[in-house]
């Protein structure tokens, strides 16, 4: 078991004081195990922006970005936190995505001028509401300070989501292992279900408990922060421009209000049923929950993947091993998201930023 391993908790005893004292910014969660990566090398940003789905070619030191890979037909298969501190490049992703990750990008080299290395041993990745931890190591002058660019619409992006989600103004900070627990001594303790409540009230999606081998970008509005749509070519780009152009995404992303009279939590897989006008259940599953949690505001809550053809405001059951739920919906990716090739650029009506 690692390091980060080890320290990452779920809660501390309370996590719903956990959690306003990490929206506060009085609290930091050690985030647990993730795979933490560096490419060396004067063509580091060239290469990599020719392999990933955001423009990364002229980023400037210390600038955050979000980047996906994803496989020939534009499926997600990583999530990229990115920074650059002007000679080594940081990407830090979900644990169980470091060793073949690392092989694909060792295989993609070629004649490069680049070196990759494994550095998830020696840091550990705490999070933050505000501006970050002060004891974030420093590489090259830059404190690695990873600022969240969700919900915003960073350059080349374009949001499909109207909704307003809670504020999020979240940080990830690199720190050496050996001085974790240090760091987290000079703030309140929370735990990682603290951060996973204030995440689902932004609305903020994570690879390791909403994407599958199926998952498009469009579906979770990932083409906000992390596809840059007018970059030259890299893998998957055609079916990213074809679904948001001419098609639409098969699921969308919803934010659902649970019925708390049951007192518990749905479990991450547990179908979700439409409601009919005569009150009637129907028979077949229109998608699944990927996460719940109890909110210190807003009670229970979750996020679940939907089919696109259930209506937007149609009520919702939950279903699992534990019982039935009742949910209501509050749209992240509205049915109608995609072809948007006749239509104006949204990025453009709410401001872009990087």
């Amino acid at each position: 078991m690692s390091a980060a391993e080890q320290n990452a908790k779920e809660h501390f005893g309370n996590p719903n004081i956990e959690q306003r004292n990490l929206a506060a910014g009085t609290a930091a969660v050690d985030l647990g195990a993730r795979g933490i990566i560096t490419v060396n090398g004067p063509d580091r940003l060239d290469w990599l922006h020719s392999l990933l789905s955001q423009n990364l070619k002229n980023l400037l030191p210390g600038v955050s970005a979000e980047a996906l890979l994803l496989d020939p037909n534009g499926h997600i298969e990583q999530v990229i936190h990115f920074l650059d501190d002007g000679e080594t490049s940081w990407l830090v992703i979900e644990a169980e995505g470091r060793e073949s990750f690392l092989a694909w990008l060792s295989k993609m080299i070629f004649r490069m001028k680049v070196e990759v290395a494994d550095r998830s041993n020696n840091f550990s990745v705490i999070g933050q509401i505000g501006a970050g931890i002060p004891q974030a190591y420093v590489s090259n002058g830059v404190a690695l300070i990873w600022q969240d660019p969700w919900p915003g619409v960073v350059t080349g992006g374009v949001r499909y989501s109207m909704a307003r989600p809670a504020k999020w103004q979240w940080t990830e900070s690199l720190v050496e292992v050996n001085k974790v627990e240090a760091v987290l001594a000079e703030f309140e303790k929370a735990g990682t279900m603290a951060y996973d409540a204030l995440r689902l009230a932004a609305h903020r999606p994570r690879q390791l408990t909403e994407v599958d081998t199926k998952a498009l970008p469009h579906e979770f509005d990932w083409m906000s922060t992390a596809v840059h749509m007018s970059k030259g070519c890299y893998r998957g780009q055609e079916t990213v421009a074809k679904v948001h152009n001419l098609g639409h995404p098969p699921r969308r992303l919803t934010f659902l209000h649970l019925d708390g009279s049951g007192h518990f939590l749905p479990s991450a897989g547990d179908e979700v049923f439409v409601v009919g006008e005569n009150g009637v259940v129907e028979e077949r599953s229109r998608g699944h929950v990927t996460i719940a949690a109890q909110h210190f505001e807003s009670g229970p809550i979750a996020l679940a993947l939907l089919s696109r053809s259930v209506p937007e405001d149609a009520p919702l059951v939950v279903r699992g091993e534990s019982g039935e739920i009742d949910a209501a919906q509050e749209v992240i990716v509205p049915a109608s998201a995609g072809k948007a090739a006749n239509l104006p650029k949204r990025n453009l009506l709410m401001g872009g930023k990087h």
